[in-house]
């Protein structure tokens, strides 16, 4: 037996239906009838009902203060590091160049020049 006869086996047995009596079928009518009425209808609530959505979705407002707050407060610390980082080293760069300036023996036009970092870039050791 192929597929297809299998299917259309089940498919006849499916349309026969099955035979209950009508007592029983009456119980299930009204089973069914009584679901159907305790079912509630959901209605739409104006206003602001997208955000109690959103704040369930993190386990109510306190779960959202934990779950929000915190990785938002470990971004800004990790974005003030980095940014203390770069400043340490631009004051580190500066403070390279000043001690190339006084330690080195410069040319009094080396001063004046504009490409006077350029030309200490060249000759510092780093």
């Amino acid at each position: 037996m192929n597929e297809l006869q299998f299917g259309n086996k089940i498919r006849q047995v499916l349309n026969e239906g099955t035979r209950l009596e009508e007592k029983t079928l009456a119980r299930l009518r009204e089973a069914r009838e009584n679901a159907l009425q305790h079912q509630l209808v959901a209605k739409p609530v104006p206003g602001m009902a997208w955000a109690e959505g959103f704040a369930g979705r993190f386990g109510g407002y306190a779960g959202m203060s934990l779950r929000l707050v915190l990785p938002m407060v470990v971004l800004v610390g990790g974005l003030l590091a980095i940014s203390g980082w770069q400043q340490n080293m631009r004051v580190a760069e500066v403070e390279e160049i000043d001690a190339l300036l006084l330690a080195g023996e410069l040319p009094l036009d080396a001063y004046l020049d504009k490409g006077f970092e350029a030309w200490l870039k060249k000759r510092s050791p780093l």
